[in-house]
């Protein structure tokens, strides 16, 4: 019976049929083993990016009133879309996306364009007008794009020209028009390097300083700088020529754009203001801090704001302040000036340099900071007094600025602070602040050497991106900013993000002589629409949606990237499934490659709605 069965099953020809499909079973079994396992890349990535010796924790965001994104009127759900619609069931056929209302629509920044919060203030004392007051939930309507928006100028040019129709506002033109700081010609807005405290010139402005002090020896001691009331950031500008990366700040005034006008220039810049709170910026960040005529009353509020300006400056660091009162004799600038010696003097900086350039018709005092607390311990009165580091928050996100003075650090051997090596030796060497947890070092190192071969690989060679088309990057999960440094030699900057959930790594990105800002991807970003070239990040959805709504935070992302600028994303094959089928709705163009990187471009579409008003 056996063999006469054996026979009708080869003449049915059913065994090739059976042994094929153990083969295929085989087959798609080690296909779903292998799918199931991370790549040497995402392991490599998971250790550098995730690593820390405590777990990671989400920080509680501030509750918020639920506000319309720009007018009381609208209805949210109208504005919004997809109210109801939950993570785990988004496709492409349940969007319905709307155009942002409003005469601001085109320039909207959620948390700085909040008007029913900003009008509910009790006081606009201290600028409080002009700090972030977020709408709950997030906006999820789309900004619509000025009429005549074009690509952006190519960087260099980009430096001294942009195309008015992409930003054209003209208030500036007009009220600078005596202080070249931009003139409108044909289809352009031009730069010409002015400024109020720039009369000769950026560029002579910034070689008379390190002519003054030549212990400055900009691009090399002087790596990192903070531009306080920027203007169109001429400033960091033209310190780029140096090796110099400045972080242009300024809030968002009646001097209309001038950050969105940095950014269109591919100079970093963002958005803020000392106010009542501290700047995103982690303690000892910067090499040297600079203010031209920024009207900020330093000495207001009790020393506040100088003392903001003493937390983010590096021990040794100095403050460059050109204003009047340094030059002028008029009882107004000498009651500003005295109250500034008294006030510097407290805090224990001193003067290096006082000095006033003929040609110019404007004069500039440099102070520097001590590198011990040695000063602030023989100071006849403890006033203000040194803040107590047990009952103080690392963090500076929605933190109330500080009344007392930040002890010193030290070195590793409990000597005195050392300043980072020279640029660009201290991109690569180890900060002294990696020492204060045990294998931070080697973890740097491994992250180093990740990054530099991941990018060298993968992503400019591997990946469809124009490079040539990019200038103003940001990394929405830094770690050590090792994309930053693999990637320092194009002609780029990036903005290091270190979101507040993830482990504190901002004071490294700065001793390595980059530049980073701390943020809540749950919450709009202190930029301008249209800013970026390119976003990167490498598996961080995956935290980021345990407390956030996905589709908020690409509707962001749609709301920073420029039209033709790209979204580069690592992560698991769901998350990027997921993030694809939002772009996809808001008609990007969007690959997936070697199942792990997610390269999205995006183009011109928008709603057909007209903006209403």
């Amino acid at each position: 019976m056996a063999i006469s069965s054996m026979k009708n099953l080869f003449k049915e020809r059913k065994i090739p049929f059976l042994f094929s499909f153990f083969l295929l079973l085989i087959f798609v079994t080690f296909i779903l083993i292998s799918n199931s396992q991370k790549s040497p890349v995402f392991i490599a990535t998971d250790i550098s990016q995730h690593h820390s010796e405590t777990p990671i924790s989400s920080n509680p965001i501030i509750s918020q009133t639920q506000l319309n994104p720009i007018t009381k009127d609208s209805n949210p759900s109208e504005d919004f879309g997809l109210n109801d619609t939950k993570n785990d069931e988004l496709g492409v056929e349940n969007f319905d996306w709307k155009l942002c209302k409003g005469a601001v629509a085109v320039d909207y920044i959620p948390c700085l364009d909040n008007s029913e919060a900003i009008k509910a203030l009790k006081s606009r004392r201290h600028m409080e007008h002009r700090e972030r007051h977020c709408p709950d939930p997030s906006p999820r309507c789309l900004i619509p794009l000025p009429d005549g928006y074009k690509l952006p100028v190519p960087w260099p040019k980009s430096r001294d020209m942009i195309w008015y129709n992409s930003v054209p506002h003209p208030k500036l033109v007009e009220y600078k028009k005596d202080q070249n700081w931009v003139v409108k010609s044909g289809d352009y807005l031009v730069f010409p390097g002015g400024g109020t405290q720039f009369k000769d010139g950026v560029t002579n402005y910034i070689e008379s300083i390190e002519k003054t002090f030549p212990e400055i020896d900009w691009g090399k001691h002087i790596r990192v700088i903070l531009d306080v009331g920027c203007g169109v950031a001429s400033f960091g500008g033209y310190l780029l020529d140096k090796n110099v990366i400045t972080v242009s700040l300024a809030p968002k005034d009646e001097h209309e754009a001038q950050i969105q006008f940095a950014l269109e220039r591919g100079i970093p810049a963002t958005l803020s203001v000392i106010g009542t709170q501290k700047l995103a910026f982690p303690d000892n960040a910067y090499d040297m801090i600079h203010c031209a005529r920024c009207r900020v009353h330093w000495d207001g509020d009790g020393g506040k704001p100088l003392m903001e300006l003493n937390r983010i400056l590096r021990p040794g660091g100095f403050f460059v302040w050109s204003a009047t009162p340094v030059y002028r004799d008029d009882e107004r600038d000498k009651k500003v000036w005295k109250a500034m010696v008294a006030l510097t003097e407290a805090i224990c900086w001193k003067v290096v340099k006082k000095t006033f350039f003929d040609s110019a018709g404007v004069g500039l005092v440099i102070y520097q900071k001590p590198v011990s607390s040695s000063c602030y311990e023989n100071r006849r009165e403890n006033n203000p007094p040194l803040c107590d580091q047990n009952n103080r928050s690392n963090s500076s996100w929605y933190a109330s600025l500080d009344s007392c003075l930040v002890p010193l650090p030290t070195s590793s051997s409990g000597n005195t602070y050392e300043w980072p090596a020279p640029w660009p030796q201290r991109l690569n060497n180890k900060p002294e602040r990696l020492s204060q947890k045990t294998d931070n070092e080697d973890i740097f190192d491994e992250d180093t050497k990740h990054w530099a071969a991941l990018v060298s690989d993968v992503y400019l060679g591997g990946l469809s991106i124009n490079w040539s088309s990019v200038r103003n990057v940001m990394d929405m999960n830094a770690g050590y900013g090792g994309f930053a440094s693999a990637i320092i030699d194009r002609p780029l900057w990036v903005m290091n993000v270190v979101p507040i959930s993830e482990p504190d790594t901002l004071s490294i990105i700065f001793d390595r002589g980059l530049i980073g800002i701390y943020h809540d991807w749950c919450e709009s970003f202190n930029t301008y629409p249209r800013t970026y070239d390119l976003l990167h990040s490498s598996f961080h959805f995956g935290n980021l949606t345990q407390r956030c709504d996905v589709v908020e935070v690409v509707v962001e992302m749609d709301r920073i990237v420029r039209p033709g600028g790209y979204v580069l994303v690592q992560d698991t094959m769901p998350m990027l499934n997921k993030l694809s089928s939002i772009l996809q709705s808001l008609h990007w163009s969007v690959n997936l490659q070697q199942e792990q990187f997610l390269v999205a471009k995006k183009g011109f579409w928008r709603p057909h709605d007209k903006v209403r008003k």
